[in-house]
């Protein structure tokens, strides 16, 4: 079993910039797809990015060119830098991670392991 614990979310004005890391705890394999998902209020869950063990990336169309997925395998930690941020990014971000070679769909389809989420909120 793997925990995943999210951080670094807050509250910034558009135009700002977070960074959000995920810390992985427990059983956790030398592949795997990890990423990025988040929900707004009143709104269904959608991927944001994801990465897997090789270093590659998927971004949804939403974020491209603003967000940046990485990963630092040392510390089993994901990160999510956040730049030029617009009111439309707030909402409860989640990490996740599953067990595969590659992350091939799972920007739509999800992964099988969350962390409990961290709010961020960007005021006009």
């Amino acid at each position: 079993q793997v925990q995943l614990v999210e951080s670094g979310g807050g509250s910034v004005q558009a135009g700002g910039s977070l960074r959000l890391s995920c810390t992985a705890f427990g059983n956790i394999y030398s592949s795997y797809c990890m990423g990025w998902f988040r929900q707004a209020p009143g709104k269904e869950r959608e991927g944001v990015a994801v990465i897997d063990s090789d270093g590659t990336p998927e971004y949804a169309d939403s974020v491209k060119g603003r967000f940046t997925i990485s990963q630092d395998k040392a510390e089993n930690t994901l990160y999510l830098q956040m730049s030029s941020l617009k009111p439309e990014d707030t909402a409860m971000y989640y990490c996740a991670a599953a067990w595969l070679t590659y992350c091939n769909g799972r920007l739509t389809d999800g992964l099988d392991y969350w962390g409990k989420g961290t709010l961020v909120t960007i005021s006009s």
